[in-house]
């Protein structure tokens, strides 16, 4: 495959950032919020991506029987990367997960109800799959769904909703048959999140952004807003999961980050020495910079699987996405507290601060990255799926 963009995608990458200073705006725009919390979170980044869906951009590779424009996933990749290195909202949630799920294996009824207003970005979506005894397995979860007249009865807890504070619908899993083996018997369920037997409760990371615990007491949910085929969730949830773990952690921002200390190790003296002349520096720096171009191939690997399996009629590419995920999430820690070990005592200052090395963006992403090696699935789930599906090894290797 061909590492480097072609020249009409050159073009557009271009018409993307021209579009992107047109709209420049620090309340849309934060560089030192990173990966998961580029959200639409706020009424101007909704506006925004409002411009884009009018634009053809939300969709651009959907089929055009759904409003799509069937193009090819590397402009949606030069799109979304390019709203990360900015700090904007990315595009991943309602247009990847959701909107591909559907179109993939929801019904009518559904598709007609939101695949519109995902193209006009008039619907944000919080994603219900964690909960407080299955975080990364996914397939442990035991919110209770009961069979009623119409529908289905939904009590439980989830925890780690990052939208579901300001979302109007809600994905959310649960267990429709507790006797199955546990990959089995989960249902997708789109519940609206102003339910009034729903209630949501904050909770305050470690990197500065709200995530929610959710609790649902009695919640019936009319039997068409079940997705696709009923005990049949975790298939589309690890389905889906191989989107987020690539478009939700995006190597913009990383490259970014890198350059910053790059500016810093050359602008820098200690002991009244150039640091950049240091060996030690200059050996860790070397590695850095050696791992960040293997990230940013292993993501275009991802954009390359993901279009010859649309081509074919596939999956999304399930092992090049865990490989991208663990190795750039943890790459992404490793600059995170190489940044902290070079920029000295002044990098505990916090971000934002002038006097601080690099504006304190380091003291920032060493809290931050953490999140990133659990969000979409732990580090460890994802060497899992890559011994199990990738190297053929028995479960209990």
């Amino acid at each position: 495959m061909d590492f480097d963009f072609s020249d009409e995608q050159k073009e557009f990458r271009a018409e993307v950032e021209a579009f992107l200073d047109a709209n420049d705006d620090p309340e849309i725009f934060d560089p030192t919020r990173e990966n998961m919390a580029q959200i639409v979170d706020t009424p101007k980044r909704r506006m925004l991506m409002k411009k884009m869906g009018d634009r053809g951009w939300l969709g651009m590779t959907w089929p055009k029987e759904y409003g799509g424009g069937e193009g090819e996933g590397i402009y949606e990749y030069i799109l979304n990367e390019a709203l990360a290195a900015r700090g904007g909202p990315q595009i991943g949630k309602g247009v990847g997960i959701i909107g591909k799920t559907l179109i993939a294996h929801g019904s009518e009824f559904l598709k007609e109800e939101f695949l519109p207003k995902i193209l006009e970005n008039e619907v944000e979506f919080a994603v219900g799959y964690s909960e407080p005894d299955a975080g990364s397995d996914a397939a442990a979860m035991k919110l209770k769904a009961t069979p009623t007249d119409g529908g289905w009865i939904l009590n439980g807890q989830k925890t780690w909703t990052t939208s579901a504070h300001f979302a109007e619908w809600y994905w959310v899993g649960a267990r429709t048959d507790p006797d199955a083996a546990k990959h089995y018997g989960i249902t997708l369920f789109l519940v609206p999140m102003d339910h009034p037997d729903i209630t949501v409760q904050g909770i305050w990371t470690m990197g500065d952004e709200r995530t929610n615990d959710v609790f649902f007491d009695d919640v019936f949910v009319p039997e068409e807003y079940v997705v696709g085929e009923l005990n049949h969730g975790f298939q589309y949830i690890s389905q889906a999961l191989d989107l987020e773990r690539f478009t939700m952690f995006t190597f913009s921002p990383i490259k970014q980050r890198l350059n910053l200390l790059l500016d810093h190790i050359r602008t820098t003296k200690r002991d009244g020495q150039p640091l950049k002349e240091d060996p030690k520096v200059r050996a860790k720096v070397a590695k850095l910079a050696t791992d960040a171009e293997v990230a940013r191939c292993m993501g275009l690997r991802v954009v390359d699987a993901s279009m010859k399996a649309e081509e074919s009629g596939g999956a999304p590419p399930t092992i090049e996405s865990s490989e991208y995920k663990l190795f750039t999430t943890e790459f992404s820690k490793r600059l995170a507290n190489a940044s902290m070990d070079i920029g000295g005592p002044g990098t505990q200052l916090r971000v934002k601060t002038t006097e601080a090395p690099m504006e304190g963006r380091a003291e920032s992403t060493y809290r931050y990255t953490v999140l990133d090696t659990i969000g979409g699935g732990t580090s460890e789930v994802q060497k899992n799926i890559i011994t199990r599906r990738g190297l053929g090894l028995p479960k209990n290797f």
